[in-house]
């Protein structure tokens, strides 16, 4: 590797990063979607009343049902799309994808213009006119998905959220145009079709000369067959019931019911900002970056915390902050009033966010079976609320009880087979480390101290404590003490971590062990893994930079090529290479000395180097062996307990310095 192609290294997001940067911009995007759209109901509720709102709604259910078709051009138009590298390429499976889409939205505009009848008389609308004009949207909305597919693909996350607001403003302002002009709901379905055909026109992009698509029509019909399945199981569970309750309840209600689910909506909305920056980058991702359960943790834990924010800001809100937006009509006396119902509805949408998290994340690789789980699941929902209907509070009900199964049966066999595929990964073509002998916990830290010693942080004691660290005497009780309160003074967070019960052995390790080890992910490390932190991945990436290193004034880099030339010239350094993990033929971490190990595989002397290995069951409640929210969130409770703590002070005392 050129060294100047290093500030492209420093520069390089980890896919964790990166999955959050876009849905943070999707998710402002959407935001400000979402509050034009909350506007949109509040103010259709307000001029319709409940009836009204409930026909506009259920037209507007139909359009949403007509978007599994949308939604499954647009994800695999940004598939296609993420995986091609050459800009011509792009611009050629998009021109497939989007004729494709033509085809479909034109015929589903022929199915709803044939049925209009009876599609009135299900609903209890009062005009086949509404189907008509939906079916006018519909025949835009199936390719403006192929559009936003594009975009999406190549990660223009921001054109994407513009894209999103425009329609939601046009169909705002054109809405209450039409209401103030006298259309009442004909207009308000008019003004949503007229949204859809403008934000169509104004994503349109840019295309290269025609070259012939690198997809082939097999792959293309797989693809967008396995998107289809998902969306219309997808589009069933989060619109049936809303069609459902039209059916079987007095319009009154089911204008309420409307009110409600449109928060449902919301909440899906914004685990779909994640979703939609998560796709396109899982599925133009390396094998090994995609398969770190850190990628699918962080959109798990986003759109957990998106949810339940906005579930507990429901649940605390008064009624009466409902029956200002809505109007009077709107009012839902008795425990199981607007806010629970609210509350409960979004909880429900949260939980099957999470599924839909899971299945995406398949999909973006690999044909996901789990979607035909949720499409059987939208069956068993629609049957199921066919059946128990005798309120609203129980037709939620049956929602929340169904997504809840739904998740344990998509997401325990799959977070099964990841855990088995990253522990494989991880020890893949490597032998188990072995084990010398028993040692104990101050002969650990002698070690940990003997290459930490010329930090700055020890300046002070340098000179005068320098005997008890490079000689020093395990029979001494008070000199272990001294050490340990060295040790303290720059890693007490780090070593208060390990478990209790960790037991350290001194391990033979060899190159053929390296499978088996991580690096320590900090810092520096961070960035050059990539959110793969297997040592024989690290040794790769940086063996690509032997010619780089030597002119690089990266401090990282001089470090690890100061230390390779220590090896290369039979030199050795002071200290062990200090291990973690649950026992000796699993995978283990380094908590010390990611350098040295390192500098010694990419020279072939990991064999010179010494080992020492803390092995516990509990060491997955170490964050520096398995991070995750549980793991950080106990180690911040260890630094707020730990902080009058004053090492310093303990030296002083124990070395009798004054």
């Amino acid at each position: 590797m050129a060294p100047d192609m290093l500030p492209t290294i420093k520069k390089t997001k980890t896919l964790q990063a990166r999955i959050v940067s876009g849905s943070a911009i999707l998710l402002s995007g959407s935001g400000v979607a979402i509050a034009i759209n909350l506007g949109y109901n509040v103010a259709l509720a307000r001029f319709l009343g409940p009836k009204g709102f409930g026909h506009a709604t259920a037209v507007y259910t139909l359009l949403t049902l007509v978007s599994a078709v949308t939604l499954s051009f647009q994800t695999m138009s940004a598939k296609a799309v993420a995986r091609q590298s050459q800009s011509e390429f792009k611009d050629s499976v998009y021109r497939s994808f989007h004729l494709g889409a033509w085809i479909c939205g034109i015929f589903t505009a022929f199915v709803l213009f044939v049925f209009q009848k009876g599609i009135t008389n299900y609903l209890n609308l009062p005009s086949s006119l509404l189907v008509v004009l939906l079916a006018v949207g519909a025949a835009f909305y199936v390719p403006l998905g192929s559009r936003r597919g594009y975009i999406q693909g190549a990660y223009g996350f921001g054109r994407l959220a513009s894209n999103l607001v425009l329609e939601g403003a046009v169909r705002l302002a054109a809405s209450l145009l039409m209401i103030t002009l006298g259309f009442g709901v004909m207009g308000v379905i008019a003004a949503n079709s007229a949204a859809i055909a403008i934000a169509y026109f104004a994503i349109a992009p840019t295309l290269s000369r025609r070259t012939p698509s690198p997809l082939g029509l097999k792959y293309a019909f797989t693809e967008t067959s396995q998107a289809v399945v998902f969306f219309v199981g997808q589009v069933l569970i989060n619109n049936c019931d809303i069609v459902l309750v039209k059916h079987f309840f007095p319009s009154q209600e089911a204008g309420l019911y409307a009110a409600i689910a449109m928060v449902g909506r919301v909440v899906f909305a914004g685990s779909s900002s994640v979703v939609n920056s998560m796709f396109p980058l899982v599925a133009g991702s390396k094998d090994e970056e995609r398969k770190s359960l850190s990628l699918i943790s962080t959109s798990l834990l986003l759109v957990l915390a998106i949810g339940c924010v906005i579930a507990l800001a429901l649940r605390v809100m008064p009624s009466w902050v409902w029956t200002l937006c809505f109007g009077q009509g709107f009012q839902m006396p008795g425990p199981h009033g607007f806010p629970y119902l609210l509350a409960l509805y979004a909880i429900t949408t949260v939980i099957y966010s999470l599924s839909v998290v899971i299945i995406t994340y398949e999909m973006s690789y690999r044909l996901a079976n789990a979607r035909w789980l949720q499409l059987i699941f939208s069956g068993l929902l629609i049957a199921s609320i066919c059946r128990f209907h005798t309120s609203l509070q129980q037709v939620i009900m049956v929602q929340l009880v169904l997504m809840v199964i739904l998740l344990l049966v998509v997401g325990l066999p799959f977070f099964a087979q990841a855990l088995k595929n990253s522990n494989a990964i991880r020890t893949e073509g490597s032998q188990t480390i072995r084990l010398i002998r028993r040692i104990s916990e101050d002969e650990v830290i002698a070690e940990f101290l003997r290459s930490d010693f010329e930090d700055t942080a020890y300046r002070k004691y340098q000179q005068t404590l320098r005997p008890i660290v490079f000689q020093p005497n395990m029979q001494d009780e008070s000199e272990s003490a001294m050490r340990r309160a060295l040790l303290f003074l720059r890693h007490r967070s780090l070593w208060k971590e390990l478990p209790v019960e960790t037991e350290w052995f001194e391990a033979e390790v060899g190159q053929s062990n390296l499978g088996q080890i991580h690096v320590f992910p900090r810092a520096q490390w961070r960035k050059l893994a990539r959110g793969n932190f297997a040592a024989t991945d690290v040794i790769k990436r940086l063996g690509r930079m032997r010619s780089a290193e030597k002119t690089s004034k990266d401090p990282f880099l001089a470090k690890i090529a100061t230390i390779r030339s220590n090896f290369s010239e039979g030199g050795s350094m002071p200290g062990s290479v200090v291990l973690i993990g649950l026992s000796e033929k699993g995978p283990l971490t380094i908590l010390d000395g990611n350098h040295r190990l390192i500098a010694a595989a990419l020279e072939g002397k990991v064999h010179s180097l010494k080992f020492v290995c803390g092995l516990s069951p509990k060491m997955t409640q170490c964050c520096w062996y398995r991070t995750n929210f549980a793991t950080l969130a106990r180690y911040g409770t260890n630094l707020l307990r730990d902080v009058v703590q004053n090492p310093e002070a303990d030296l002083k005392s124990l070395s009798n310095q004054p």
